[in-house]
């Protein structure tokens, strides 16, 4: 048996989950999102003592390819639950002279030392503030929150010699010594 699959998901005050065949509608304050299980994976919803849950269940629980995929699509709609209620958010952090970011309708100005400034169009449901040298994505979509700011992190990379880039805020570079600094006294 999987232990995350079993767990019921508590559907809070707020929020609503429609279910239709493998077809899961979630809605809540911070928007809606959609997905379609796994075949191999059924949903219901259950309401026991006044409290609404959403349980999932397999065919086979002995296979191990089904309970991997049960505790997935479990994880998969407490995200989107979560999602819709608190929404996700991420930041990151730009480093480095003459590097910087500005909102400009749906994109994002990077100057990162190149030639030329770099934009990025900012996905639909995704919303994007900056503060001095600090993205901060966020939107309902823990998936799609997370793609983006990966792909934004990806424009310029941090380098481990003087820590320019765009880094998470959180993220640790492990930084390198410089060629004066490695040589040997002779």
């Amino acid at each position: 048996m999987s232990r995350v699959g079993k767990k019921p998901i508590v559907i809070p005050p707020g929020v609503e989950v429609k279910i239709e065949g493998q077809d899961v509608a979630v809605k809540g304050p911070l928007g809606s999102l959609r997905a379609t299980l796994h075949p191999a994976v059924t949903a219901r919803i259950v309401d026991a003592d006044g409290a609404k849950t959403v349980e999932l269940s397999v065919a086979n629980p002995d296979d191990v390819s089904e309970r991997a995929l049960w505790g997935t699509w479990r994880a998969n709609l407490a995200n989107m639950v979560q999602g819709v209620k608190e929404g996700y958010s991420k930041s990151l952090e730009v480093n480095g002279v003459g590097f910087r970011v500005n909102v400009s309708g749906k994109k994002l100005v990077f100057a990162l030392g190149f030639s030329h400034d770099v934009d990025f169009q900012i996905p639909e449901g995704i919303t994007a503030k900056v503060d001095k040298n600090v993205v901060t994505v966020s939107g309902a979509d823990k998936i799609l929150v997370g793609e983006t700011a990966a792909s934004i992190r990806s424009l310029k990379k941090p380098e481990p010699y003087k820590g320019k880039g765009i880094k998470y805020v959180d993220e640790v570079i492990r930084r390198k010594a410089g060629k004066t600094a490695g040589k040997t006294a002779e």
